[in-house]
């Protein structure tokens, strides 16, 4: 499935420092590939989940069509007297899971995930995303990922998409104190499925209210669960449900 993509490129001498103070991981991992990275409420909450690219005169951010107007904004918002600008850039995004292009950039969610490249063409090889996302756990904004997600919960540290020894940045000391919890109770899990549940159905066990029921590839499916109540058989609509792995491992 071909992602919708926009591209916005941040210039200006005070550029790396201005995101360095926002985002969620360390901008420096996209001085010579692809940063997997966060703009959070002050709550801690996501309000986007994107790729840094870095480059000779500015820093490209990939982040999904739908929620570019809304980073933007706020981006906007935190520019203040800081030398910056944001513009959308003419630039179009391509992956794949075969033989890297010259150009291409490793995914840095997952190896599985393959390549990136930035340039002239969109669209993709036809790689199976919903099953590779669901093999290994990651989840993405539109199917699991919205504006109430937490990103520990998300399984970001797994994903390499926050840094817990850059400083300060929007949210951060929420995110500092969930990390420091013995244990996340809700996130992600990937579940085993046999029959038949659309995504969004609710997952219960037996009369307690267990999750929601999100992408599916095959016999497996990534679930939003409490964990605590994610034991043994759970039910999705027709369908029955067991725990296989979760965010928080």
């Amino acid at each position: 499935m071909t992602q919708d993509r926009s591209i916005i490129a941040v210039t200006g001498a005070d550029r790396d420092e201005f995101l360095q103070g926002l985002v969620t991981n360390d901008i420096a991992r996209a001085k010579d590939g692809l940063a997997y990275a966060a703009l959070l409420t002050p709550q801690g909450k996501l309000i986007a989940d994107f790729f840094l690219k870095g480059e000779a005169e500015r820093i490209l951010i990939d982040v999904a069509a739908d929620v570019a107007p809304q980073l933007f904004q706020r981006l906007s918002m935190y520019k203040l007297r800081a030398d910056v600008a944001l513009a959308e850039a003419d630039v179009k995004v391509s992956r794949g899971t075969g033989p890297a292009p010259e150009g291409a950039l490793p995914d840095p969610r997952h190896p599985d995930l393959g390549w990136r490249l930035y340039g002239e063409a969109s669209g993709d090889d036809g790689s199976d995303w919903t099953a590779i996302r669901v093999e290994h756990l990651i989840p993405e904004w539109g199917s699991e990922l919205g504006p109430d997600t937490y990103i520990l919960e998300a399984g970001f540290e797994r994903m390499g998409g926050v840094d817990f020894r850059k400083g300060c940045y929007v949210g951060q000391e929420v995110t500092a104190r969930m990390k420091h919890k013995t244990e996340l109770r809700k996130g992600f899990g990937r579940v085993a499925i046999e029959g038949d549940a659309a995504p969004g159905t609710p997952i219960t066990a037996g009369e307690k209210s267990v999750g929601t029921l999100h992408s599916r590839a095959g016999d497996r499916a990534i679930a939003w669960l409490r964990f605590d109540r994610a034991q043994g058989e759970m039910r999705a609509g027709d369908a029955a449900l067991r725990l296989c792995d979760h965010s928080s491992r």
